[in-house]
């Protein structure tokens, strides 16, 4: 099967190109069309959404933080059981950082043109009159590169403001696939790191489907499939990925740690590794026989009372540290809130103190944090889980939290996306590691 794709962008974040993107896979499915999807740059939360309007897997694609073979992997193995491949682009179509990575700066666009594929610009049109030919044109000029192929009118007042907004179009020569009227129906509530988690949400299947009655209604499926373009082939074997942190890895998933990349989890196993689930907020502990505990980044700090009172998962580890079942006697890597968790204090953000695993010197709290955010480039201070010392690994960090206090040996030297050094951060300590930065791909 030879599936096509396309790319839904916008000229900057909060045009609606979300939901857009789950109400054309909701509806390809309602159609009987097999439609995937994937979302470009550094996302834990959509791609659970796309899941759930379209019932396929959906794969991150980053061109910064990935190399060229893999991109070309994920998006050929997305694309290998569909009919069509939805590209959800990230923030403005042309945003991305200042030096680019291996294959690109990161942006919607530069995933575009590495894979040939159109993009579709979806255009808040709430405050724009005549005004939209001029913003859509400066996008199709501005550099050499994507291709646009077209536009979804967003948010449009009604018929005379649509057909004030087309006329306009047709005067520069660009195809309108749709107009959607302005409505609150389909408003996803959102917290301090994005849109609320999918799982979270009550009524998910209801906003799906109301997104995708107002999407198909508005907008020309048939034209909009037909203007996809043929998807590049993938490399003919497995990309390499980051080694496992062991043989059978124990994996912290519920809604205090959703935030693990699934690219990653795969390449684990297809190297051989088995990958057991548990949830701490269930008070489920790590199977005994795992030899590696991944806690992913996610919201603890929501959760922090159950965390904390999680006996068999944190208040046992810490009574047995070092004994044969407990966490001292296996590889345990946290990541973002995973991080958190492994410390000795988290403060909520009313200044309550919950205790956690005290696995290391690492005390955090969220009153008077800010955002951390942006690509990392990491080297590995010492032995990591994955990488031997002086590797180069690529991610981001993505955070609200305030380290308190931090001691011992740090885990990484970073830098951001500028090549400017941020220092040391992380700890290691015996087994077990953790640290801010989100690993992606190998340098």
């Amino acid at each position: 099967m030879t599936a096509t794709g396309l790319v839904i962008a916008a000229p900057a974040s909060g045009s609606g190109k979300t939901i857009v993107t789950l109400g054309l896979l909701r509806a390809c499915r309602r159609h009987g069309l097999s439609a995937g999807s994937a979302k470009v740059g550094p996302d834990y939360i959509d791609p659970r959404y796309h899941e759930a309007a379209s019932g396929m897997p959906c794969t991150t694609l980053d061109g910064w933080a990935m190399r060229r073979d893999l991109i070309g992997e994920l998006a050929g193995r997305a694309a290998r059981t569909v009919d069509l491949l939805i590209i959800e682009g990230v923030m403005g179509l042309y945003d991305g950082a200042p030096r680019a990575g291996p294959v690109s700066d990161g942006s919607t666009a530069g995933m575009a043109q590495m894979l040939g594929l159109p993009v579709v610009l979806v255009i808040d049109a709430s405050r724009q009159g005549q005004s939209v030919a001029a913003t859509v044109h400066g996008f199709r000029t501005f550099r050499p590169g994507p291709t646009i192929t077209g536009v979804i009118l967003n948010r449009v007042s009604g018929p005379r403001h649509e057909r004030l907004l087309r006329g306009a179009l047709e005067r520069i020569d660009v195809p309108v696939f749709g107009a959607i009227p302005a409505t609150d129906a389909i408003v996803v509530p959102s917290r301090h790191l994005g849109l609320v988690q999918a799982g979270e949400l009550a009524a998910l299947e209801r906003f799906l489907d109301a997104a995708a009655t107002i999407v198909d209604g508005a907008v020309d499926l048939g034209a909009l499939v037909a203007a996809a373009a043929p998807l590049p082939p993938g490399p003919a074997k497995a990309t390499c990925t980051l080694p496992p942190p062991g043989q059978r890895i124990a994996l912290a998933r519920d809604r205090a740690f959703g935030f693990a990349y699934e690219h990653l989890l795969d390449g684990w196993r297809a190297r051989g590794a088995e990958i057991a689930v548990f949830s701490p907020l269930a008070d489920e502990p790590p199977p005994v026989h795992a030899d590696a505990v991944y806690l992913p980044g996610g919201y603890p700090e929501l959760h922090a009372g159950r965390v904390a009172a999680a006996g068999r998962v944190l208040v046992g580890r810490r009574a047995r540290r070092g004994g044969r079942t407990g966490w001292g006697a296996q590889r345990v890597y946290g990541e973002g809130g995973g991080y958190m968790v492994l410390g000795s204090v988290l403060h909520d953000d009313r200044g309550a103190a919950h205790p956690m695993a005290g696995l290391l010197a690492l005390e955090t709290g969220m009153a008077g944090g800010r955002l951390s955010l942006g690509y990392r480039l990491a080297t590995a201070r010492g032995a990591t889980p994955f990488a031997a010392r002086g590797s180069v690994l690529r991610g981001h960090e993505f955070h609200h939290a305030r380290v308190i206090r931090e001691d011992g040996d740090a885990l990484f030297d970073l830098e951001d996306s500028t090549g400017t050094a941020l220092g040391a951060v992380g700890l290691r300590s015996g087994s077990v590691f953790g640290s801010f930065f989100h690993v992606i791909d190998r340098g």
